[in-house]
């Protein structure tokens, strides 16, 4: 019965499959980080929890429903010659979403005010945290698409699928904190982060129409621009401190 335990290719398939799930969990951090700095201060740790667990939940769901997955690649409706599935028509929609969401969110913040802190303040009335879950909920099944798929095809056991997703989850519950501040408190990065959903967005378009856009290159471009930041931050630090030295 625990023969598994000591089978290397059952440890193996787990570690890729974890890592995997963090890399491709890596936009819905962002997601529900950016939608959650719609609500009040206070009320953002809670909105990210909620927004991962329910991740979880979703990713475990469609896990137990495997055979319920693979028929919704199977064409049900043809468009000029192009056969789509279920699973095209909803990464269609969630890139359109994601695209509008992110054009959006760069509006409001260029055209947005700042605190004394020099924190980016939302113009308009706050969004409510009923309808910032829903779109969290919304976008949490569009992303879990490409990690059950993965998983699937890494897998073949469903406990380990499962324990990578539990394990990935936790992993991104303990860096979405950080991350959100992190993203918070810089703007241009904020930025970044934000045309770095909307291409996810383009991606997932052109995914949902058959044209197949490998993510490895969507996330190299996002950390060599997040690496370019990074060093950007560091020398406007480096000139504060000297600044304030002298």
């Amino acid at each position: 019965m625990f023969d598994w335990i000591a089978n290397p290719d059952i440890w193996a398939s787990l570690i890729t499959l974890t890592l995997l799930e963090v890399v491709l969990g890596i936009d819905n951090i962002i997601f529900i980080s950016i939608a959650a700095e719609r609500l009040p201060v206070e009320e953002r740790p809670r909105a990210r929890f909620i927004g991962l667990a329910l991740a979880l939940f979703t990713r475990i769901a469609l896990l137990a429903s495997i055979v319920w997955i693979i028929r919704l690649t199977e064409p049900v409706i043809t468009v000029m010659e192009h056969d789509l599935s279920w699973r095209d028509i909803i990464l269609f929609v969630g890139g359109l979403f994601l695209i509008a969401k992110g054009v959006h969110e760069i509006h409001e913040t260029v055209e947005g005010e700042e605190d004394e802190t020099g924190e980016a303040v939302q113009r308009g009335k706050p969004a409510g945290f009923a309808s910032v879950i829903i779109q969290i909920i919304l976008l949490d099944v569009v992303f879990s698409f490409d990690s059950i798929l993965t998983a699937v095809g890494i897998a073949n056991h469903l406990p380990v699928m499962i324990a990578a997703v539990v394990i990935s989850i936790l992993i991104m519950m303990v860096a979405s904190g950080p991350i959100a501040g992190f993203v918070s408190r810089h703007l241009s990065v904020k930025i970044l982060a934000v045309a770095f959903l909307i291409m996810i967005g383009f991606a997932l378009v052109a995914d949902g129409l058959g044209f197949h856009i490998p993510k490895g290159y969507l996330y190299f471009s996002v950390a060599f621009a997040m690496g370019v930041e990074a060093v950007t931050l560091m020398a406007k630090g480096r000139r504060i401190k000297k600044r304030t030295a002298q």
